[in-house]
């Protein structure tokens, strides 16, 4: 059984700061690529960033790019999502998908939301003007 556990949302002004975490908690020892997607009120979930299992990899939807950073712990299984120079139109609720990827495979990652196994609970950011 494999859970994803998120934190670090909040309520923030324009212009602000905030970092997001996911912890991969699993019964055994594995490897995952990682990625983060938000769902803004109203709207469809959307791709936001992605990392490879070993950290090495990243992409970006273009609306972040300058401004959020993905970064990957491997040992911990933990993924990180800075956010600067947020924006109101960041508001969102944003979660954090893992796929288990074999040895072989560190820099694989995904940017569809459909090809992710593994969805945490959410956690709400919201930017105010």
């Amino acid at each position: 059984q494999v859970q994803l556990v998120e934190s670090g949302g909040g309520l923030v002004q324009d212009g602000d700061s905030l970092r997001l975490s996911c912890t991969v908690s699993a019964r055994s020892d594995g490897a995952y690529a990682m990625g983060w997607f938000r769902q803004p009120p109203g709207k469809e979930r959307e791709f936001v960033a992605a990392v490879s299992s070993s950290g090495a990899i990243s992409r970006y939807t273009d609306s972040v790019k300058g401004r959020f950073t993905v970064t990957k712990d491997s040992a911990k299984n933990t993924m990180s999502l800075q956010m600067n120079s947020l924006k109101p139109e960041d508001t969102a609720v944003y979660y954090c998908a893992a796929n288990s990827v074999a040895s072989g495979a560190s820099s694989y990652l995904w940017t569809r939301r459909y090809d992710y196994v593994y969805w945490g609970q959410g956690t709400q950011v919201t930017v105010s003007s």
